[in-house]
């Protein structure tokens, strides 16, 4: 949906998203699927409209101009995957730009069109180990953090011809940055940290007990992200404590299309999250995409479960829910260090949440503090900016973030995503603040 749920120009109301058939026979058949995606090329080919956004919308268009009959009829059929490859489910088009989503009579949901066109891709096997590995996080990780394992592998990713070697042999380019892993995760870290008040103030909104899904990612990439926040949390009078499970979301799997994967990673972690609201807590996680996985994907791919609604219903992002407190006069807003000009990059994942620029809003509460927002796809998402094929491509769609990162001479950047935050580093080519949480952490000085 829009903002506020307004009806975007064209469209004859409010956009709405129809639940994903993913688990019903005519979902997979192929012939199909062509019919649709030639359908909605042809939609896409007439308008134009998204060609900004990635790749996969000039892709097309390449395709079509370089046919015989100039439109999408004349495209060869193999050649749709093309499209399909190009996709990383970042969902803007839909959320910004298509004004042929429903309710308008063309029904037009790219982002899911293509998510099922990988999920017949990999039904097929026609998915690459590389890609079934990398989207591996939680086997990925434990293997990466064990001592020692975790300081050679980091170690290795510095070396040109160690990262050549992944490149000829994996096809992870050479060039693209990749997570370092740790042998102390976020869990680990945390695991005599104090929870906080024992009697914290409820709101309408909020319980003001807080669990912290913190993610296969936060846990064992970016451990300091969970510590700002946790930090941050409590100097606000929350109670805190961490879910119980700490494994992927199933976003990886959903982007790669192995939706069983989905399915099997949701039976263990919404029981877990139930336990929490149980409990009284709300719940939120470090990483956008985590976030939106329980709060959008889940939810349209399992409609009817009970369970996966009031985990919806539970789940923040952690700057939503700043804003809340602080919109219930809950919020500390004692800041004794300033922090200057801030570029921050608002993630895709976090965009199409619908919730407005909240970190952007709990960064200007800091006396002085000058924030600009930079609402452009950083190209990393997920998997496809470390793939050989995609990296110059993803490069591409970052530059206009980097570029405004370095006319701008700020004080700080950042990103919500510590991924795209690697790639916009990349091509500022000067460290960046490792979240909003730290930058918040330091303002607060605690």
């Amino acid at each position: 949906m829009t903002e506020n749920n307004e009806p975007r120009e064209g469209s004859p109301g409010a956009p709405t998203r129809h639940p994903l058939e993913w688990d019903t026979p005519e979902f997979y058949d192929e012939p199909a699927l062509f019919t649709e995606l030639e359908r909605v090329y042809d939609i896409c080919h007439g308008c134009r409209r998204c060609v900004s956004l990635c790749n996969a919308f000039p892709t097309i268009f390449d395709l079509v101009d370089q046919s015989s009959t100039l439109e999408v009829d004349g495209i060869a059929k193999p050649d749709y995957w093309k499209v399909v490859d190009q996709c990383y489910l970042c969902d803007l088009c839909y959320m910004t730009k298509c004004p042929y989503v429903p309710p308008h009579e063309w029904n037009v949901d790219f982002p899911h069109l293509m998510l099922r066109a990988k999920a017949v891709k990999f039904e097929q096997g026609n998915v690459p180990l590389r890609d079934r590995i990398l989207t591996s996080t939680d086997i990925v990780g434990r293997l990466a953090s064990i001592p020692v394992v975790a300081e050679t592998i980091n170690a290795a990713n510095q070396l040109k011809p160690a990262r050549q070697i992944l490149d000829k042999a994996f096809g992870i380019h050479a060039d693209a940055p990749l997570p370092k892993f740790t042998s102390k995760p976020a869990r680990k870290r945390l695991r005599d940290a104090r929870t906080g008040t024992e009697n914290p103030q409820a709101t309408t909104a909020t319980t003001g007990k807080v669990a912290i899904f913190v993610t296969c990612y936060g846990n064992r990439n970016a451990p300091e992200v969970v510590e700002d926040l946790h930090a941050v949390f409590l100097h606000n009078e929350l109670q805190v404590k961490l879910t119980t499970l700490d494994q992927c979301c199933g976003m990886p799997k959903l982007e790669l299309g192995d939706l069983r994967a989905v399915e099997k990673l949701k039976k263990s972690n919404i029981p877990a999250l139930i336990e929490m609201i149980e409990e009284g807590y709300d719940l939120v996680a470090p990483i956008p995409s985590c976030v939106l996985m329980f709060k959008q994907e889940l939810p349209l791919m399992f409609p009817h479960d009970a369970e996966v609604a009031r985990v919806r219903a539970a789940f923040f992002d952690p700057f939503e829910y700043l804003m809340l407190r602080h919109k219930a006069g809950l919020l500390n807003t004692e800041f004794k260090n300033a922090v200057g000009t801030v570029a921050y990059h608002a993630p895709c994942h976090q965009r199409v949440q619908n919730i407005g620029p909240k970190t952007k809003e709990i960064l200007e509460l800091i006396p002085n503090a000058n924030v600009t927002s930079i609402e452009r796809c950083s190209g990393h998402d997920g998997t496809y900016a470390v793939k050989k094929e995609n990296y110059a491509f993803a490069k591409k769609i970052c530059k206009p973030v980097v570029n405004r990162v370095l006319e701008g001479q700020f004080d700080h950047y950042l990103s919500d995503c510590p991924m795209a935050g690697e790639l916009i580093e990349q091509g500022v080519e000067r460290a960046r603040s490792s979240s909003a949480f730290g930058l918040l952490r330091h303002a607060y000085d605690i």
